[in-house]
């Protein structure tokens, strides 16, 4: 976990370069607690893609333990500040219930975001904890991605029901099911489409998925991952809007945040609409997809560590 650290610090390196330096100046160079401190408080973070809602939430919290505490020195609040974000995104405990029941993951997202490969990676995971794994080829609109995760189920060493390219997507969500029934599989994770011929095609093909499972496996444990791309910031959380319509979405994984200057979006996320951030994915390896933390991700973002040592 050592080896994530060091790259969750290297990639939000952008962000806190862009965000976190700025806030910095802004305890520095204020000589005391008024309006005007916390309004750039507030530009620095929406700046930073936290997003209005989570930006004025922290705000708040932040003025609510300034006057309990009877701070006065600028200074002072940028521990506060740590602290509120770090509430902000706790969303009590981060809950992986799956793992330990029979269960059904649907994968969904748009094409580009990492879907394919957050999936492999997920199932090589569970492979690790002694998991029987099984993998549904549902995104039979694009040739390329049922090959992608034939070849990660390979790598995984987990079984994959698939059928041809423009085949129906509930039927291989069908099949699965029946295989994961009959062979006891702990858990069926499939992928789905992140493109069809129009948006509400796209929708109607995650409802009509959703219907198959709960008709088909009742008893399942359901999650609903959708994978966003963390370097598109705001554009990330529009995406998790439009798919809330057609799923309940328990969970997020926030791929791309080695080299994004957006890091903020994963704090924008859990606050604007209390959808926890589960996994987050900082390079291509095979472990470089790791469970979220709330605590190392802020460490992370104000280089805690790297004060530490500087002290």
């Amino acid at each position: 976990m050592a080896g994530f650290f060091k790259k969750l610090l290297s990639g939000l390196t952008k962000t806190r370069n862009n965000v976190v330096s700025g806030l910095n100046s802004i305890f520095h160079s204020f000589s005391k607690i008024d309006d005007d401190f916390y309004e750039e408080l507030e530009e620095m973070l929406i700046m930073g893609d936290l997003g209005v809602a989570a930006t004025e939430k922290i705000i708040e919290g932040l003025k609510t333990k300034v006057k309990e505490l009877k701070i006065k020195e600028p200074g002072e609040c940028r521990q506060l500040l740590i602290d509120s974000i770090k509430e902000q995104m706790d969303l009590g405990e981060n809950a992986y219930e799956y793992e330990k029941r029979k269960s059904v993951v649907l994968v969904i997202g748009v094409n580009g975001v990492g879907k394919t490969t957050s999936i492999g990676k997920i199932a090589a995971g569970l492979k690790a904890q002694g998991k029987k794994v099984i993998l549904a080829a549902a995104d039979t609109f694009r040739a390329a991605a049922i090959e992608q995760l034939e070849e990660w189920a390979d790598r995984a060493g987990v079984d994959i029901i698939a059928q041809q390219e423009g085949s129906d997507p509930g039927a291989v969500i069908y099949d699965a099911i029946q295989a994961a029934k009959a062979r006891n599989a702990d858990v069926l994770i499939c992928d789905t489409a992140g493109r069809l011929h129009n948006k509400k095609n796209l929708m109607d093909e995650l409802k009509k998925i959703d219907r198959i499972i709960e008709r088909e496996f009742p008893d399942a444990y359901r999650e609903n991952l959708i994978v966003l791309d963390g370097t598109t910031g705001q554009n990330a959380l529009s995406q998790l809007k439009e798919f809330r319509e057609a799923a309940d979405i328990s969970g997020i994984i926030l791929t791309k945040m080695d080299g994004t200057a957006k890091g903020g979006i994963a704090v924008a996320i859990q606050s604007e609409y209390g959808v926890p951030v589960k996994y987050i994915g900082v390079g291509e390896q095979i472990d470089d997809l790791q469970k979220f933390n709330s605590d190392d991700f802020v460490n992370a973002l104000f280089d805690i560590k790297g004060d530490a040592e500087n002290d």
